[in-house]
């Protein structure tokens, strides 16, 4: 029996051991509040609500679908659920405005950054990630000002004063590293979410990891590295997926990508160079859709592996299939 219990004792201390050395690597999923379908969060460690947003006074914060939040939030509760499952609330997305406004006053930057404390306090949140597409661009059809990156700086600073230390302060970036003052941000923000999608629509890939003759300008890894130029350390990155793709006119986007490769009228390829797969049009061979799948999805994860990257990051949650198959495979990938 003393044999038996220092072989136990032994056996545990080197599980400790291990788990202290080898660390879950973090994966955040967007789950969107237009969406009904709710996350298991079993290969989840941390979800991102989206979205709130600036309110029409420019002082405040309004949260979508506070009901399905609050739900959200329940998830961490479940047995199911990835011990200490994390939720934040991302503020912004693509033609969300108000942030030049809100941000260029004092006042007003105040109080939203106060705000900000109030929802997380109110929907007990673990913190805030900020997704403002982009300062100083009105690309999205937002207002914009040149003091847009200065301001942003000043935000960041002010939420991270609001909700104090121990919650999380996150933001999402262009892929180009752009319009951010990142050496200026840096002690604000915990982690960045690089959005290493939407780099181009066909004939070119949605996501590639490598350039290609199918690339139009920016690729995952150009986009790592020039969040690292910036000055970032690869320890507070996380690289973005896309569980969803992109197609010519008449080829939305789809939910289950597993299926794609079953459709009649379309041919898959897979691109060596830049790594991800496409289907072409079998009437005349043209480029017709660019997505990700298991294989690129796992590819990519084991770059970010490779790179000593963070974690990994994905749009969205509901654009994976019934079975869960490409957030597992994020997940074991990650975390053999």
């Amino acid at each position: 029996m003393k044999h038996l219990a220092i072989a136990l004792w032994a056996f545990l201390c080197l599980g400790s051991a291990w788990a202290q050395s080898n660390p879950v690597i973090p994966v955040v999923a967007y789950v969107c509040s237009w969406t009904s379908d709710m996350p298991d969060g079993a290969f989840i460690t941390q979800i991102n609500y989206s979205f709130g947003n600036v309110n029409s006074t420019f002082d405040g914060l309004i949260v979508q679908n506070p009901d399905r939040l609050r739900k959200i939030c329940d998830i961490r509760n479940s047995p199911h659920a990835h011990p200490g499952l994390k939720v934040l609330l991302s503020i912004g997305g693509w033609t969300a405005g108000g942030f030049s406004e809100m941000a260029s006053d004092s006042l007003r930057r105040l109080r939203f950054a106060t705000d900000c404390r109030r929802v997380v306090d109110e929907f007990n949140l673990d913190g805030i990630d900020m997704d403002w597409e982009y300062p100083t661009s009105s690309e999205a059809g937002i207002s914009s000002s040149p003091e847009d990156t200065r301001n942003y700086t000043l935000l960041m600073r002010d939420i991270r004063a609001a909700i104090g230390p121990d919650k999380l302060l996150t933001q999402a970036t262009i892929c180009t590293a752009l319009y951010i003052d990142f050496a200026a941000v840096d002690p604000y923000v915990d982690f960045t979410n690089i959005m290493a999608y939407d780099m181009g629509r066909p004939p070119f890939h949605n996501t590639p990891l490598y350039n290609s003759p199918l690339v139009k300008n920016v690729t995952a890894d150009s986009a790592v590295r020039a969040h690292l130029a910036a000055g970032i350390p690869p320890e507070k990155l996380f690289l973005g997926l896309a569980f969803y793709g992109h197609g010519v006119p008449g080829h939305p986007k789809v939910e289950d990508l597993t299926t794609v490769c079953n459709w009649k009228g379309y041919t898959y390829h897979w691109d060596e160079q830049a790594m991800v797969p496409y289907m072409t049009d079998d009437r005349d061979g043209s480029f017709a859709f660019g997505y990700e799948d298991l294989r690129s999805l796992v590819i990519k994860c084991q770059y970010i592996l490779e790179k000593g990257l963070h974690g990994a990051m994905y749009w969205s949650y509901d654009g994976d299939n019934a079975n869960g198959d490409l957030r597992r495979t994020v997940y074991e990938t990650l975390n053999p």
